[in-house]
């Protein structure tokens, strides 16, 4: 593989812009684009269109997406710090991509998060202008909400989640501990210590997704959308002495090897764990891994598939003694769920209707670790913690579930009239770092994803701080401590721990992914050898090829990543839309046809 050119007698169908993806930043760039009408776009989608898949557009139903056709099933490496378990990846692979499976969450993190990245483009300012640009908010009379940073016209719809009791006995603990409650916090990013609500991606209890972008009452005339369709790797012509993207190689699901040409720009939009891959295969990326699957180098990018980042989450789990406060009546006792079920086909309402995770958090743990000697001892910048955290950053996420649940290998379900619910430790911005490599350079074959979770001592120590926090929150504050009966399920006894200590096994057991992949083809200054992208998410070493995704960013937000993913989409399609102006007004000066 190497250079390829496209023939004067070749056939491929030619558009102005080529987007390899349909997942959230994909479908954005796309609808963006498309609001010039006179520019031809082609979405490429792994998987197939989302219109028929009840289990998205039903929040309730997310986790039937997963270990079938819609999900990339990938499973991590065995990984050494955590009992050498592996971890499945989730992804959705559909049109949408995981907008379609995710929480549901709209978490910006805080301005700084994205003023980190050093890069004039990508400022917080900038950021929590195109996550807005991005949003339709649809208020309720409950819920306070900071009017300044939603957004009232774009096609996500989003709004609050009205709280099961068992969330509001938590919020009620979380305060006692210390953690204000500031009701849009994490809209505003406005404070690193505190409670509050987390709008979702629901809208009268259907999911939004990026699809909607593209579909519905955003469908133009002037985008194509294929669906199971797998990019296999972008083709590149050298007549201007730089290899510049002239189209893709694509295979179809039978297997037909189908090229197409774009005029303009290829952009690679396929996430954390499926862009650098297809990089790779192009050509691009670390020479010695390429040559070692038979790929000519035509970059020599050492920093496609490295600099992996993700949240670390563990679930902590507790029994309740009272009915009612959960909702694990609704899913699980008796015949509850075909009830549950037919509420929402009748109505769009109920459990179903909304995604079952309750008040959230934000905590700095500085005071906490003040006796830690390792974290007395770290290395710091001057205004920042030793992870790296100004104090205006947090340092971990709380958030509760409103009835027993998680990944799927959680399968104590409380089916005989018991109740549980789970209090979910998140920790931001850890020093351990991963990888995504080729396992082949067939694009039929997921690549090798390894997280190295809590490879990095203050990440454990993090971590086992934080879930000792939690389990206080829960075991002492007076919204809670009352309502406890025990751990769940009854062989755990976490609910007696009360040395950092007694948390690190939960944590080598129990860490898994939020399924926040990032930074695997990060974006970052002239000079960072290092970075793939320069910071208008042009690809390093060729024209006419960008990548629009969280894989681009170069330190995963202290939030979660769906609300970026749009912001990311956005901000790439101002940009191409800005050098695709400055082009032609080079090519006029200059009496050139474009």
């Amino acid at each position: 593989m190497g250079l390829e050119r496209f023939d004067s007698g070749h056939a491929a169908e030619v558009y102005d812009y080529i987007i390899c993806g349909g997942g959230t930043s994909g479908c954005v760039i796309a609808g963006r684009l498309a609001e010039d009408l006179n520019a031809k776009i082609l979405v490429l989608e792994a998987g197939p269109d989302n219109a028929d898949l009840e289990n998205v557009h039903m929040a309730g139903g997310w986790s039937k997406n997963f270990d079938s056709e819609t999900d990339w099933n990938i499973v991590t490496e065995p990984m050494k710090h955590v009992d050498d378990r592996r971890v499945n990846c989730s992804r959705g692979r559909f049109l949408g991509g995981s907008s379609g499976v995710n929480g549901t969450l709209c978490i910006r993190g805080t301005r700084q998060d994205y003023d980190d990245w050093g890069l004039d483009e990508w400022s917080g300012d900038k950021m929590f202008d195109y996550m807005k640009k991005s949003e339709t908010f649809h208020p309720k009379a409950w819920h306070k909400s900071d009017d300044s940073v939603h957004g009232t016209s774009g096609p996500l719809h989003t709004e609050p989640h009205d709280l099961a009791p068992i969330s509001e006995s938590v919020k009620q603990s979380l305060i006692d501990a210390g953690l204000p409650y500031h009701p849009d916090m994490f809209s505003s990013g406005e404070s690193p210590h505190g409670c509050g609500d987390v709008p979702r991606t629901v809208h009268q209890g259907i999911r939004s997704t990026a699809a909607d972008f593209i579909t519905k009452s955003q469908r133009r005339e002037n985008i194509t959308i294929k669906t199971s369709v797998t990019v296999d790797r972008i083709l590149f012509s050298d007549d201007s002495g730089e290899p510049t993207a002239m189209g893709v190689s694509t295979i179809s699901q039978s297997g037909v090897k189908i090229d197409y040409q774009a005029r303009k720009e290829v952009i690679v939009s396929a996430g954390a764990y499926c862009s650098p891959p297809i990089l790779m295969r192009s050509g691009i990326g670390p020479k010695s891994q390429l040559e070692a699957h038979g790929i000519k180098c035509i970059v020599d990018s050492p920093g496609v598939g490295q600099n992996l980042q993700d949240h670390v989450l563990c679930f902590i789990f507790y029994e309740v003694s009272e009915p009612g406060l959960t909702n694990d009546y609704l899913a699980y006792h008796d015949n509850a769920i075909a009830s549950t079920y037919q509420l929402y086909q009748e109505k769009k309402t109920g459990l179903l209707s909304t995604f079952p995770f309750g008040i959230f958090a934000y905590a700095r743990l500085d005071e906490r670790l003040a006796d830690s000697e390792l974290w007395r001892n770290a290395k710091r910048e001057e205004g920042r913690d030793p992870m790296g955290l100004t104090k205006d950053q947090p340092n971990i996420e709380f958030w509760n579930t409103e009835l027993y649940g998680g990944p799927k290998q959680f399968a104590d379900f409380p089916v005989d009239h018991k109740h549980a619910f789970a209090l979910c430790t998140l920790l931001f911005n850890q020093h351990s770092r991963g990888s995504v490599t080729l396992a082949s350079a067939d694009p039929s074959q997921n690549p090798v994803v390894d997280h190295a979770y809590m490879s990095h001592p203050l990440d454990m120590l993090l971590m086992s701080e934080a879930c000792r926090f939690g389990n206080e929150i829960i075991m002492n504050g007076s919204g809670t401590k009352h309502i406890i009966k025990g751990s769940w399920p009854d062989n755990l006894t976490h609910h007696t721990y009360t040395k950092r200590e007694d948390w690190e096994p939960h944590v080598r057991q129990g860490a898994t992914t939020c399924y926040h992949a990032s930074g695997t083809c990060a974006m970052g200054k002239d000079g960072d050898g290092n970075a793939v992208l320069d910071g208008r998410l042009r690809v390093k070493g060729v024209r006419g090829l960008r990548v629009a995704d969280v894989s681009s960013i170069p330190r995963v937000n202290n939030g979660h990543t769906q609300m970026v993913a749009y912001g990311i989409g956005e901000g790439a399609a101002e940009m191409i839309k800005q050098d695709a102006k400055e082009r032609r007004m080079g090519a006029g000066v200059h009496g050139l046809k474009v």
